[in-house]
């Protein structure tokens, strides 16, 4: 059965998350799944984008797409952490699994750069995470 994915990308450093996007797109086109990419501003507009694909009925999993970069504030790790947590909490509620392909906090943009590929093993995780909840049913 083909797993229909929902990526959410974050429009906020768009120099990265759209390559981000991309190794996405490619890697569940080589898994044999389905996705519809929406963008949001940032990604602390992820979790309610999700939360409202993520109840469809032709929506099997999503993909959190997103680059915090550090500032010079904690700013990033006060994004990273309410997010990574409010996904969480998604994933309980509807019984879908979300792939976080979510970087930082605490990283540079150089390091976001080389962490790009973590998108793809977002998509690994969630038709991964389907084929386990579809046997538990």
């Amino acid at each position: 059965m083909t797993v229909r994915l929902a990526i959410v990308a974050a429009s906020f450093n768009a120099e990265i998350t759209d390559r981000m996007v991309e190794r996405a797109l490619a890697r569940a086109e080589e898994l044999g799944a389905e996705a519809v990419v929406v963008r949001v501003p940032g990604t602390f507009e992820i979790p309610a984008a999700l939360h409202r694909l993520l109840r469809r009925k032709d929506v099997d999993g999503g993909v959190a797409i997103g680059a915090v970069v550090k500032g010079q504030t904690k700013h990033d790790e006060l994004i990273a952490h309410a997010v990574a947590r409010k996904l969480l909490d998604l994933q309980i509620e509807t019984g879908k699994p979300i792939g976080l392909g979510i970087t930082g906090p605490g990283m540079s943009y150089k390091v976001a750069l080389r962490r790009i590929g973590n998108a793809a093993r977002a998509v690994d995780a969630v038709v991964a995470m389907a084929g386990v909840l579809r046997g538990l049913r």
